[in-house]
């Protein structure tokens, strides 16, 4: 269910997870710079490149976007809203049987932004929780094997899809597959292995039709299956505690804002102590928020697409509240202000999106008694 960016039905989405343009080969990814680096110091050059990172908003740019959000608030009847709801699944399944694979691009930037998805790479849990660092997650051999000592194992006798693996990823809202082949062809760990699941079945379908044609999808490393996130129910395939990647690139977005927290503390649950939760999605007053016209409202910074899809746009401190309430750390919670640039049309175009990092901490083991004890007398 990985979000398009539709506003009366028109869908731009390439422009919104691209970050940096999309390089002509893997080994071009580990090279492309991190966002926040290219900076507008001369407004006279702003269309000497395609984007500019951390732009700043003036107060009556601001002011402006608040304004255009609340002239345009008022919610849609609650039997419509509804009706949006019951009828989410169709709505998903309706876009990708017309869009297909044919739409999304294979997110390659990924491996620059999240360190821990890229070739033999592990968490670094001596990173501070605090630290903005991007790069600091990414280890090598050594550090995987230290990193995994103290984790604890799961039952011998468990069986589920990846069981013998060392190293597990789950992505939730694959779509067809754009952020999930790349991982398998680029992260050559012999430990891995891929989840990837969507709330649409014809999404699901397109992953494993790709599979056919493409050599990366292997059962031996991969599982793709249907799976509801908002969905209080529904079970995953895989234990609590299992999991050391989760990843979320424009899916929190697609839910109901009721129903996002539950979501999020059923991810956490499975994370193992130090697994992440990665997480890209729509920030306040990005331009498709802006672009909104009057009956697309849902609630509060909730929308309705032309194609029936929906779509959330968050503060920072939404989303560190619920990762705080689901027991995650953070690592990172970033704003990207990005001014967008068309060229040949001279237009500008300011995007507004959110990066985190969020950590499961690792637990102390109980004190034994002997232990109290000693401490006391000491």
């Amino acid at each position: 269910m990985a979000a398009p960016n539709s506003v009366g039905g028109v869908l731009d989405e390439a422009s919104i997870e691209s970050g940096p343009a999309l390089s002509k080969s893997i080994s071009e990814d580990f090279k492309r710079p991190q966002f926040g680096t290219r900076f507008l110091t001369d407004p006279r050059q702003v269309f000497q490149h395609n984007a500019w990172d951390n732009v700043e908003w003036t107060q009556e740019q601001e002011a402006a976007a608040k304004k255009k959000v609340q002239e345009h608030s008022q919610p849609l009847p609650t039997e419509k809203q509804e009706e949006y709801d019951c009828r989410a699944n169709e709505y998903w399944n309706d876009f990708y049987t017309i869009h297909e694979n044919r739409f999304f691009k294979d997110r390659h930037w990924l491996f620059t932004e999240f360190p821990e998805l890229a070739p033999q790479c592990q968490l670094n849990h001596n990173t501070s929780p605090e630290d903005s660092g991007i790069g600091d997650g990414c280890q090598r051999d050594l550090d995987q094997a230290q990193s995994r000592e103290g984790t604890p194992q799961l039952p011998t006798d468990v069986d589920f899809p990846g069981c013998t693996a060392t190293y597990r990823i789950l992505e939730v809202g694959c779509g067809v597959g754009n952020t999930v082949f790349p991982i398998l062809k680029t992260n050559n760990d012999p430990g891995l292995f891929v989840y990837c699941c969507d709330f649409s079945s014809t999404a699901v379908d397109l992953v494993k039709v790709r599979k056919k044609t493409n050599s990366e999808y292997d059962p031996g490393r991969c599982f793709a299956f249907v799976h509801d996130l908002s969905d209080d129910a529904a079970v995953y395939p895989i234990p609590n505690e299992s999991l050391d990647v989760i990843v979320l690139i424009f899916v929190l977005s697609a839910l109901h804002p009721d129903r996002m927290q539950s979501s999020i503390s059923r991810l956490a649950r499975l994370l193992k102590p130090g697994g992440v939760l990665l997480l890209r999605d729509y920030g306040r007053y990005d331009m498709a928020q802006l672009r909104f016209k009057k009956g697309r409202c849902l609630s509060d910074n909730f929308y309705v697409r032309g194609d029936g899809t929906r779509v959330y746009f968050f503060t920072q401190d939404e989303l560190h509240e619920m990762f705080n309430l689901a027991g995650l750390e953070k690592v990172q919670n970033l704003v990207d202000r990005r001014l967008q640039v068309n060229r040949g049309k001279q237009l500008t175009m300011y995007r507004v999106w959110i990066q985190c990092k969020y950590r499961k901490p690792h637990t102390n083991p109980p004190e034994t008694e002997d232990e109290a004890s000693g401490a006391k007398k000491t």
